[in-house]
């Protein structure tokens, strides 16, 4: 069984590991007096820029410290412009995010021309219903009016029948496929 007395290197031991992993986190700035400063967090506003010592790494370059291989080492270094090897991924969060987001966008407009087109193919079906319309009556033979732009009736002769007839057959060929 340990006693206290012996503990107390150890737990003295632990202490100090753990002050020098917040360490890093530290800024350090000279105040107006000429006093070094230290802390967690970052100076008052009124420190001039050039009056601080040290800040913290951001987190990003934190979390992924370079590891330098050695030098017989087979393994290739990848620096932000080379490309990873194929089968392998190189991406940091934002590259990832960026693709998740480019992925989105592709989605979003194939949907959109995807529901353009079903929007048009209703409208040449509707077309192509009238326009069948119009010419089953165009051929019956019965008289057919319309009103011009003046907002009288007129009937058709047979020339104007035969353009309304060339004219619904044109409709008919480029919506009813």
């Amino acid at each position: 069984m340990l006693k206290i007395p012996a503990l107390l290197p150890l737990l003295a031991a632990l202490l100090l590991c753990s002050a020098i992993i917040d360490a890093r986190a530290q800024w350090t700035w000279r105040d107006k007096s000429g006093q070094v400063n230290a802390s967690d967090r970052p100076p008052p506003r009124e420190i001039a820029e050039k009056d601080i010592l040290s800040r913290p790494l951001p987190d990003s370059v934190r979390r992924v410290a370079p590891v330098q291989p050695a030098a017989s080492s087979a393994a290739p270094v990848l620096t932000p412009g080379t490309p990873a090897a194929p089968g392998t991924s190189a991406k940091g969060p934002l590259d990832r995010e960026l693709d998740a987001r480019k992925r989105a966008a592709e989605l979003e407009q194939s949907a959109k021309a995807k529901a353009d087109e079903e929007r048009l193919a209703g409208q040449r079906a509707e077309n192509c219903r009238r326009a069948r319309g119009h010419l089953a009556a165009l051929e019956t033979g019965q008289r057919i009016a319309r009103v011009n732009d003046k907002g009288e009736r007129e009937v058709l002769d047979d020339r104007g029948r035969a353009d309304e007839t060339r004219q619904a057959r044109d409709a008919i060929a480029s919506d009813c496929r």
